[in-house]
């Protein structure tokens, strides 16, 4: 066998990223394998909802300085069509300066490459592990690219958003039958970094301010997803207005426009040895208030302080990965358990469930505990 290496990390997208620099920071070596040619631009223009306690990971790496273009979220206001009942999150209640921030994919990758070469973290381009295997003292992970190969390494981090051919099944699995409309658009009063997550028996409409304008996530069943894709923009607008209300005026603009389905996967993470899943290779969750790609940051900051504080020999260990994931379960069980809540109850024309959503959102403006802790876990997971 070739000597193994300490740690490799399959995919450089933020998720994998993240684990690598904070591991290069704190005194480790990890090999990054991603499947992008290495000159190949990142012109992603997906829409991130970034929470505080994620900038503030970014901040500790120092990543958070090299973002330019991120508008704040300072308030956030929840309500469902056709009924009473109509909640407030503020960032000043909170005592924050914003909720969250709202940015693109494609610069806060840039940004991460650029920090992972000044850094000087190893990085292989043009190459994606097909299979990777615990074997008794390292994982085998074969790789797809110029030249075919095999490496071994005491801990193989999965973090290339699932694409593995060697995914295990989800542990729990739900198609919700809906699909995400996206786009930009611009309305016809400024958003004053208010956010808006708005509830209708289709699914949810959520409107986050960016730049000048807002980034629109239109949940839907997916044959009236497919008559929107269909319309132009002045029919699609007015469409959307219909559905969202009168409180932002019309919509004046849309583009970039783009769908995609809607499921919850849960891998979650396995007490075995040297091979582990993070980000959406271990969960992927519905849009649905903003939780999915936060988990995934932070399984990575976890996975990460976990090898720094483990004994070389230990990293990659069936007691180390157990410590890690049931850390992880305390985290990620109650944030996918809340949001799938919310799709099932909130989205759908049930009568009951119509006056049981006026309710709760009502009690949730009328409680300032409950509307603190909900606030604190969307911000911060378990550490809320």
């Amino acid at each position: 066998m070739n000597q193994p290496e300490q740690i490799v990390i399959a995919g450089a997208g933020p998720v994998g990223a993240v684990c690598a620099l904070a591991l290069k920071l704190g005194g480790l070596d990890p090999l990054v394998l991603e499947a992008r040619p290495e000159n190949a631009p990142v012109n992603d223009r997906r829409t991130l909802a970034l929470s505080y306690g994620s900038r503030l990971l970014l901040e500790r790496l120092g990543i958070w300085a090299r973002i330019r273009d991120a508008t704040p979220i300072t308030h956030i206001h929840i309500s469902h069509r056709g009924g009473l009942g109509r909640a407030f999150l503020s960032a000043q209640e909170e005592k924050l300066p914003a909720l969250g921030y709202v940015l693109s994919y494609g610069e806060l990758t840039q940004a991460l490459m650029d920090m992972l070469r000044q850094a000087g973290v190893r990085m292989r381009f043009g190459v994606q592990v097909k299979q990777a295997e615990a074997q008794d003292d390292a994982a085998v992970l074969v790789l797809e690219g110029d030249s075919p190969e095999t490496l071994h390494a005491r801990l193989a981090v999965i973090a290339d958003g699932g694409r593995g051919r060697d995914a295990p099944p989800a542990k729990w699995s739900r198609d919700y039958e809906q699909v995400a409309v996206v786009a930009e658009v611009k309305s016809e009063l400024p958003h004053r970094n208010l956010a808006y997550e708005r509830f209708t028996p289709n699914g949810p409409i959520a409107l986050l301010p960016r730049g000048d304008g807002y980034a629109l996530v239109w949940v839907n069943a997916p044959d009236e997803a497919a008559r929107i894709a269909q319309l132009g923009d002045a029919e699609f607008l007015a469409d959307l207005h219909r559905q969202f209300g009168n409180r932002q005026g019309r919509f004046r603009a849309v583009h970039a426009r783009g769908q995609y389905p809607l499921k919850l996967d849960y891998r979650g993470t396995e007490a075995g040895p040297h091979v582990v899943r993070i980000g959406n290779a271990s969960q992927t969750l519905h849009p649905v208030a903003g939780q999915g790609f936060n988990l995934g940051l932070r399984d990575a900051w976890e996975l990460a302080e976990s090898c720094l504080e483990s004994a070389p020999e230990m990293i990659g260990s069936a007691t180390q990965l157990a410590r890690y994931a049931a850390g992880r379960r305390r985290d990620a069980l109650p944030g996918i358990g809340f949001t799938d809540f919310l799709v099932r109850t909130f989205s759908t024309p049930n009568p009951v469930a119509h006056h049981l959503r006026g309710l709760s959102l009502m009690a949730l403006q009328m409680l300032p505990p409950a509307r603190h802790f909900v606030a604190r876990r969307m911000l911060f997971g378990k550490n809320g």
